[in-house]
């Protein structure tokens, strides 16, 4: 009886390692498919890192950046920066590290992102900044976007238009640093200068967003009683500054113009609750990144500025 039990024990004992070894070799197949899977065997890869897809004109570069690499058969590697220009630095190092064919840079800062273009320069790896410029874009293999200086001058000419050159105006300021805030800002002050009795009588930071648009409007809705203009470097903030003026019931005295032309300001020019929006080709500026990251990939020759162009929407204009 002893050595039944005994030799029931070896069986059962054998048999789970039998089975162990059956499911280890199953996991490691598993895996091994796994790795064989993920291959992009012949495919070009590009790293992508964005400033912040909370922002929606970022979320239209991706989007475009997406339907072309797809289209070309490309394999690309999306990260955020979620508004860090240090967490962009960290991705192009890795990106760097895992030998990318190239990389595609939408900046959040002008400054803040030198180090990654110089360190894919050193390694010899193609990259274009997108839609945003850095410092040292003379080391930068192109340049994709808009020149936005220009924007600034279109909103604040309408404005200024709309106003018949008299009137006081506040501006609402995208992140400070940002090649964006520093182009578009001179392109206003540009056109103001022209005009002596349009006043500036405010000017802040709103970070692009939103929710900080509303707020800093509410605050100057109580503080500044004679506001005749808004001129904002983005839509979300345009946006968000008319939710204030809307709450405090002054939408008919109050001309809004903001710049990207994202959906909802776009609907918003048509309903004639903002004068107007600066139209950025989002969808170009992603279809172009992508062609010349991979033509910088495969050794071709690329041009180094590349510019898509502006273009006015208001309700005489609106574009369906």
């Amino acid at each position: 009886m002893l050595r039944k039990k005994w030799l029931y024990v070896i069986i059962l004992f054998l048999l789970m390692i039998s089975i162990g070894w059956v499911g280890f070799a199953f996991f490691e197949s598993d895996q091994t498919y796994k790795k064989e899977d993920a291959q992009t065997e012949g495919k070009y890869r590009i790293g992508v890192s964005y400033e912040n897809l909370e922002n929606e004109y970022v979320k239209g570069l991706q989007r475009a950046i997406q339907q072309k690499a797809n289209e070309l058969n490309v394999t690309i590697i999306e990260k955020d920066g979620r508004g860090k220009a240090e967490n962009q630095v960290t991705q192009v190092e890795n990106f760097l590290f895992d030998k990318v064919d190239a990389i595609i840079l939408n900046p959040y800062e002008k400054d803040g992102t030198v180090l990654a273009v110089k360190k894919a320069k050193e390694a010899k790896i193609p990259l274009i900044v997108l839609s945003g410029e850095v410092e040292n874009l003379d080391e930068a293999t192109a340049y994709v976007g808009s020149n936005d200086i220009v924007a600034g001058r279109m909103e604040t000419e309408l404005i200024a238009n709309e106003l018949g050159g008299v009137g006081n105006v506040v501006i609402l300021h995208i992140q400070g640093g940002s090649s964006l805030q520093i182009s578009r800002d001179a392109g206003i002050k540009n056109v103001l200068s022209q005009y002596p009795n349009i006043h500036i009588i405010a000017e802040q930071t709103a970070n692009g967003n939103r929710e900080q648009g509303e707020y800093v409007m509410e605050k100057w809705l109580q503080n500044l009683p004679n506001i005749d203009a808004v001129i904002s470097q983005n839509d979300a903030m345009a946006l968000g500054a008319y939710d204030a003026i809307k709450a405090a019931g002054r939408e008919k005295e109050i001309h809004i113009v903001g710049i990207d032309a994202i959906p909802e300001a776009v609907k918003a020019v048509e309903k004639g609750r903002m004068l107007g929006t600066i139209f950025q080709d989002s969808e170009q500026q992603g279809f172009m990144a992508v062609e010349m990251a991979l033509k910088a990939a495969k050794g071709e020759k690329i041009d180094h500025m590349n510019y898509s162009p502006f273009r006015i929407i208001t309700k005489k204009s609106y574009i369906k």
